[in-house]
Order: structure tokens, then C-alpha cells, then sequence
């Protein structure tokens, strides 16, 4: 169990670099803005980074709408009455 455990941290510690190469739309901004003042440049990379970031969540949101709806309507349900 041990050595199963040492080989899996140490492919995690390996391929650490791998996950570290940065996702394209990032690469593409920081290149084609280098010339731009700081503040349009941290602008566009906000914007690259949350427009990569809003379609995961709209797909899981979209697969377990009908558990998320049953949850708020419990949330509204559970109002506290005076």
C-alpha cells in the first residue's frame, strides 16, 4: 500500500509540469497584447479566463437542473416564518 502510495506522488511530482503550460487562450492574449498598458492587458486576460470558465458550469448546471431546482425549492420552503 505504501509503495503504491510513493509511486502515485511521485507521477504527480513528475508530470507536475505538464498541467503547468498555461491554456491558449491565455498564450495568445499575453502575445498579442505585450505592447498594451497593464490595465487593457489584465482586462483581456479576465475576460479570456472567464469566458474559459462560464461553459463547464453552464454544462453541469444544464446535466442536474432537476436537483438544483429540488434544492432551491427546499431552500424557499425552509423560510424562516414570523
Amino acid at each position: 500500500m505504501l509503495r503504491k502510495l510513493g509511486f502515485i506522488v511521485f507521477l504527480l511530482s513528475v508530470t507536475i509540469d505538464v498541467f503547468g503550460q498555461g491554456c491558449s487562450q491565455c498564450k495568445l492574449l499575453a502575445e498579442q497584447n505585450s505592447g498594451l498598458d497593464e490595465s487593457a492587458f489584465s482586462s483581456n486576460m479576465n475576460f479570456g479566463i472567464l469566458y474559459l470558465m462560464v461553459f463547464p458550469y453552464l454544462i453541469l448546471m444544464f446535466i442536474f437542473r432537476k436537483p438544483l431546482l429540488k434544492f432551491f425549492k427546499s431552500l424557499i420552503g425552509q423560510a424562516p416564518s414570523q
